[in-house]
C-alpha cells in the first residue's frame, strides 16, 4: 500500500508559477513510477506528467509540454511538479498517482492522492 499526500496548490495569477509536491509513504518509493493528473470542474481527469522510477524518463500531456516539469527525489520520497507560465485553463484539482511503470501510471495508476486545488486567475 502506498499513501500519497499532495501539497503546494493555491491561487496564482496567469503567467505565474507554482510547485506541487507529493509525499509518498508506505512502500519503497523508488520502485514506483509517479505521475500527475488534473481534473477541472465538469471535465474528465486529464494526464499531466509521468516520471519513471529513476527520474531518467519523463512524459507530458500536450497541453503542458514546455511549461511543466516533473521531477522526483527518491531520498525524500517526493515527486514534484513545477508549473510555469500558468494559464487560467490550468485551473483544476491536481492529483498525484503511483504505479509499477510509467505505462501503468499513465493508463491505470494503482494509487491516488487526495488532490490539491490550483486556481489561476486571469
Amino acid at each position: 500500500q502506498v499513501q500519497l499526500v499532495e501539497s503546494g496548490g493555491g491561487l496564482v495569477q496567469a503567467g505565474g508559477s507554482l510547485r506541487l509536491s507529493c509525499a509518498a509513504s508506505g512502500h519503497i518509493f523508488s520502485s514506483y513510477a509517479m505521475g500527475w493528473f488534473r481534473q477541472a470542474p465538469g471535465k474528465e481527469r486529464e494526464f499531466v506528467a509521468a516520471i519513471n522510477w529513476s527520474g531518467g524518463n519523463t512524459y507530458y500531456g500536450d497541453s503542458v509540454k514546455g511549461r511543466f516539469t516533473i521531477s522526483r527525489d527518491n531520498a525524500k520520497n517526493t515527486v514534484y511538479l513545477q508549473m510555469n507560465s500558468l494559464k487560467p485553463e490550468d485551473t483544476a484539482v491536481y492529483y498525484c498517482a503511483a504505479g509499477g511503470s510509467t505505462t501503468v501510471v499513465v493508463r491505470t495508476p494503482h494509487y491516488w492522492g487526495q488532490g490539491t486545488q490550483v486556481t489561476v486567475s486571469s
